[in-house]
C-alpha cells in the first residue's frame, strides 16, 4: 500500500492536491472537456493563516468544493473563456428585427464596452462588486445616468444569457442601478397651464417662430409623440370626422435615410378626436402647406404636413431645435425664465392636464397610446397640494 502524500504540516493530501516548493497548494482536475485545469491557494483549509505579505483568498478545499459543484451542475469552466465584450456581441447578434433607434443604441453601448478595460475581462472573473465599480467609473468618467442605464440595460441580460447557458452561476449585474450611481438625469416635467399659455402666446406673436405655432399647439393639445406628428400626412387627417388617424411614425436614421415604422407600441395605433382649436390648426397647416413640384415619398406615404428647405419631411430633430431656440429667445427677453420645453414635455403636459381634469385613466391611456396603464397612472402621482385642494373643493360643492 503506497504511502499517502502529506503537506508540510503533516496533513494528508487528497487526490489531485499537492504543495509546491514555495508553500502554495495546488489542485489539479479535469474539466468537462477533458482538459487539465489547476487552482491555487496559500491555504489548504479555511482555518489556515495566510503567509505574511500574501493576499487573502479562499482555501484550496473551499475552491475545490465550488469546482466540484460547477462540474456536477454542468457549469462551463472559466466562463467558456469568453470576455465581457464577446458576451455582449453574442447577445446582440440574437437581437434581430429591432427598430433602427434600438439598433443604434445597441451599437452605442457596444462601442463604450470596446473602449473599456472591463470589456476585456473574462466573464467568470466579474463579481458583483466589480460590476458596481465599473458603472461608478463610467459616471466618474463623465457618462450620464441615462447612458449608464442604457449600458446596464444591455449588459445585464447578456450576463443572464451566460447564466442560462451554464457559463456562469450568478448574474453580477442583478442590482438596483439607483443604489450604485447617482441619478443626475433631468426629469421631464409637465409645465403649468400658465407657462403653456405664455409659451404659446410668445410663439404666436414672434415674427420668426409664429409659422410653427399650429404644430406646437397641436403637440400641446393632442399628446402626440413627435415621431407620430411628423409622420402625419394629409390623408391621416380626417377633417370631416375631425379625427387624427395614428398608425405609423416617421424616423430619420443617422445615415439620413427616412423610414416609416409602426407606432411605438401596439396601443399606439389609435384615432384621436380633434377639439375645435386643433381642427382650426390643421386647417391652416393644410391650407398654407408648402407647394412642391414633386411630393417626397417615404415607404409609400406622401403628403407630409411640414417639409424642410430640401422639400423633405421635417423630423423630430427639426422640432426639438425649434423648441430649443424658442426657449432661448424667450429667456433672453423675460426675467421669469421658461423651463426647458421639448416635444415630449408637450406630450407629458397634455397627459398631466387631462389627468387633472378628471379624465378616466383608461381613456387617457388610449389617447396617449400607452401599452402599460402603469405609465399613464404615473402621471397622476405628479399631482400636488393645489390639485388635491381643487379636488376637495369640487367634491364639497356637489
Amino acid at each position: 500500500m503506497s504511502e499517502k502524500r502529506r503537506d508540510r504540516k503533516n496533513r494528508i493530501l487528497r487526490s489531485g492536491e499537492s504543495q509546491r516548493r514555495d508553500g502554495r497548494y495546488v489542485f489539479k482536475y479535469m474539466d468537462k472537456t477533458g482538459k487539465p485545469q489547476f487552482i491555487y491557494s496559500w491555504k489548504l483549509e479555511k482555518t489556515d493563516k495566510i503567509p505574511g505579505g500574501k493576499r487573502n483568498d479562499l482555501s484550496l478545499r473551499e475552491k475545490e468544493k465550488l469546482i466540484m459543484k460547477d462540474i456536477a451542475d454542468d457549469i462551463v469552466p472559466r466562463g467558456g473563456e469568453m470576455t465581457v465584450q464577446q458576451l455582449v456581441e453574442k447577445y446582440l447578434s440574437q437581437k434581430t428585427g429591432v427598430r433602427d433607434n434600438t439598433e443604434a443604441n445597441y451599437k452605442f453601448v457596444l462601442n463604450i464596452i470596446k473602449k473599456e478595460e472591463f470589456g476585456k475581462r473574462r466573464i467568470d472573473k466579474v463579481r458583483l462588486s466589480d460590476a458596481k465599480c465599473w458603472l461608478i467609473k463610467l459616471q466618474k468618467d463623465g457618462r450620464g445616468y441615462s447612458t449608464i442605464h442604457s449600458v446596464r440595460g444591455v449588459v445585464r441580460p447578456a450576463f443572464q444569457m451566460a447564466v442560462d447557458d451554464d457559463l456562469l452561476r450568478k448574474n453580477p449585474f442583478e442590482f438596483q442601478l439607483a443604489t450604485v450611481v447617482v441619478n443626475d438625469s433631468v426629469t421631464r416635467e409637465a409645465i403649468t397651464r400658465k407657462q403653456e399659455r405664455a409659451f404659446l402666446d410668445f410663439v404666436a406673436n414672434d415674427n420668426h417662430f409664429k409659422k410653427y405655432y399650429e404644430g406646437i399647439y397641436i403637440l400641446f393639445k393632442t399628446g402626440l409623440r413627435i415621431s407620430e406628428f411628423v409622420g402625419l400626412t394629409i390623408s391621416d387627417i380626417d377633417m370631416q370626422e375631425r379625427t387624427i388617424n395614428v398608425d405609423h411614425q416617421l424616423q430619420r436614421k443617422r445615415n439620413m435615410e427616412y423610414i416609416i415604422e409602426e407606432t411605438k407600441t401596439s396601443c399606439g395605433t389609435r384615432k384621436i378626436p380633434m377639439s375645435e382649436d386643433v381642427y382650426e390648426c390643421f386647417s391652416r397647416i393644410i391650407a398654407n402647406r408648402k407647394k412642391v413640384k414633386s411630393e417626397p415619398m417615404i415607404d409609400g406615404k406622401c403628403g407630409f404636413l411640414y417639409l424642410d428647405k430640401n422639400n423633405m419631411p421635417m423630423v423630430a430633430l427639426h422640432w426639438e431645435k425649434y423648441f430649443q431656440h424658442i426657449c432661448q429667445k424667450y429667456n433672453r427677453i423675460y426675467k421669469i425664465q421658461m423651463p426647458k420645453i421639448t416635444p415630449h414635455v408637450c406630450r407629458h403636459t397634455y397627459c398631466s392636464n387631462m389627468a387633472k381634469s378628471g379624465m378616466n385613466p383608461k381613456t387617457l391611456q388610449y389617447l396617449m397610446g400607452h401599452a402599460d396603464i402603469g405609465v399613464t397612472l404615473n402621471t397622476y402621482t405628479h399631482m400636488g397640494y393645489e390639485d388635491a385642494k381643487e379636488e376637495v373643493r369640487k367634491i364639497c360643492n356637489l
